[in-house]
């Protein structure tokens, strides 16, 4: 195992099973192993509202297990996605990133949106993209896919921890905007009452991955609503930390 990688398994964080190329490395942070406290305890990655120090000391702990600062970026619920040519410390303004660079690492912060990991079967190219309800339905995985710059059929995608079917309560406004561009999307919606609904958000971020052309998805059932020993969750607690989900190329086969 890759020396950056060696001690993950002694960690909570999660580290994909998929079917890419071994140089391609990708994990994704839990909420424990951390100093920040309160409701941000302990491994909370996002500054605002937590102790500035306590972030950085989190940052400084998830840095052991990369081989370079990773380009944070500046999210905003959108589908702008960053080509990463080399480690970029000025935090662009984005919600997916891509590279086809050796040790650059990119990384998503999540606490209920989910991160999607996309990367070439031979691991010349990855990417990672956040994927909450607003930048699905305006396209953040369709143009991630096309960022990549090779053919969808080649690409294995990961998605990870997020809130789950049965804990996303949304309104017309969720509801309408996948289901005016996509009738068959009112599958991934459970009607609760008038106006309100569960949505899937794995579910819809599967069908926008088989509609741009990548069929073989992987990724993992948890909801971080339902399990707060274990995830940050903004929709159940409002003041809530950030994990992250990280993925880089390494050198060689």
């Amino acid at each position: 195992m890759n020396a950056h990688m060696s001690d993950l398994r002694a960690t909570d964080s999660i580290v994909p099973s998929w079917p890419v190329a071994a140089r391609v490395r990708a994990f994704v942070t839990t909420r424990n192993g951390g100093v920040s406290s309160g409701p941000y305890a302990s491994l909370n990655l996002g500054y605002g509202g937590d102790a500035d120090a306590a972030v950085t000391e989190n940052r400084r702990r998830v840095q052991r297990h990369l081989p370079a600062p990773p380009t944070w970026l500046r999210q905003v619920h959108g589908a702008d996605v960053r080509d990463v040519g080399s480690p970029d410390a000025t935090a662009p303004t984005a919600d997916a990133a891509v590279t086809r660079a050796h040790h650059v690492p990119l990384v998503v912060m999540i606490a209920d949106c989910l991160p999607v990991f996309l990367a070439e079967r031979d691991g010349a190219t990855v990417g990672v993209a956040h994927a909450g309800w607003r930048g699905l339905s305006a396209g953040v995985l369709e143009r991630t896919v096309a960022a990549m710059r090779c053919a969808p059929r080649d690409l294995v995608a990961w998605i990870g921890p997020g809130i789950g079917p049965q804990s996303f309560e949304v309104g017309r406004d969720v509801f309408d905007a996948f289901v005016a561009r996509d009738s068959a999307a009112s599958a991934a919606f459970t009607p609760l009452r008038e106006g309100k609904w569960l949505g899937d958000l794995p579910q819809l971020a599967r069908r926008r991955l088989s509609a741009a052309g990548v069929v073989d998805v992987h990724g993992i059932a948890a909801c971080t609503m339902r399990d707060p020993a274990r995830f940050f969750s903004y929709r159940r607690d409002g003041a809530s930390g950030r994990m992250g989900a990280f993925i880089w190329i390494e050198a060689g086969p």
